[in-house]
């Protein structure tokens, strides 16, 4: 059983959710999330805490900063792009029980105390920001390390706001490019 409320973005994504772990789910129903809905969220915060799973797309995207701007004690998972795709229809719900399983298993708190571990630079040292190649690494690294995909200027966010260390972003690295060879 997981102890904080999965906040997803529709009932068929409250159906995956329920098949992969023991939890209960909230739906913000997609883009129609209101203040009803973003108040309840609220409590469940306060109270349990949440982790929200949104589409890896742009109204998940949407979704999720709509949320994390309303919402403290939330924690963040993400399903790569290619593992929540079926027949080009992206979203939780196609995503199989397993995937679903490791990105909750893999959530991530975000803390609003402006860490700066990394900067602009970083991103081009590492060759995440600058070339041909980068967007594609984003994506590999933002599914390595549980952060999602997203815009350099995001990924910088996310690495300092999810407390992701440079050990953690080399091992990343190190992973992908093993892979690759």
């Amino acid at each position: 059983m997981i102890k904080e409320i999965i906040v997803v973005e529709g009932k068929s994504d409250i159906s995956a959710v329920k098949r992969a772990v023991e939890a209960e789910v909230i739906s913000t129903s997609g883009l129609g999330i209101n203040d009803n809905i973003i108040n309840l969220i609220k409590k469940a915060s306060k109270n349990r805490g949440i982790i929200i799973l949104t589409d890896p797309d742009y109204p998940g995207k949407k979704i999720r900063n709509i949320l994390s701007s309303e919402i403290e004690n939330c924690k963040h998972a993400f399903i790569p792009r290619d593992k929540a795709n079926k027949n080009g229809n992206i979203g939780v719900e196609n995503a199989s029980p397993e995937e679903i399983r490791i990105a909750l298993k893999n959530a991530k708190a975000e803390f609003s105390d402006n860490r700066q571990e990394f900067t602009i630079k970083d991103l081009v040292y590492y060759n995440i920001i600058g070339n041909d190649n980068a967007s594609k690494l984003r994506g590999k690294l933002g599914d390595e390390l549980g952060i999602g995909y997203c815009s350099a200027k995001q990924f910088l966010k996310r690495l300092n706001s999810f407390g992701i260390t440079r050990e953690e972003l080399e091992k990343a690295i190190n992973s992908i490019y093993e892979i690759k060879e």
